[in-house]
């Protein structure tokens, strides 16, 4: 079955400090730039940090699952092993968690493990495990 690729572009405020977050900590390979923008690849999807006019502000937050989860945000999903891996790794290389690893949803069917951090370009990312099949739940 195909599964379409994105695009996403999201601000940030500083293009060398996205470099390299996208690249040596989340493994990104880097695609076409400009001054003003960088292109990812992530897991074949292309991510575009775009360094506005002005300022990137903070997004607005939801309570969900006990937590004040920002409305704007973006990651992966991964299954158990390489989602175990990904935290390690993050937690090696100084990421600061806004919500460390744990068990959210529990008494739903879908629940699932989740982090959440804010990076230093001001983009907040979240990796979560999940069954494939439970995305939609």
């Amino acid at each position: 079955m195909h599964i379409p690729r994105f695009h996403l572009a999201f601000p940030v405020h500083d293009l060398e400090s996205a470099r390299e977050f996208y690249i040596q900590v989340l493994g990104c390979t880097l695609g076409r730039e400009s001054d003003k923008w960088i292109d990812f690849n992530f897991y074949g999807h292309q991510f575009v940090a775009h360094l506005p006019p002005g300022d990137c502000t903070i997004p607005k937050t939801n309570p969900v699952d006990g937590d004040q989860i920002p409305a704007r945000r973006f990651g992966e999903i991964l299954p158990w092993d390489q989602w175990e891996d990904w935290c390690k790794k993050t937690k090696i290389d100084g990421v600061d968690f806004l919500i460390g690893p744990r068990k959210r949803f529990k008494k739903a069917q879908a629940s699932r493990e989740h982090s959440l951090f804010r990076i230093i370009v001001k983009t907040y990312w979240s990796s979560s495990l999940l069954k494939i099949k439970m995305i939609f739940l």
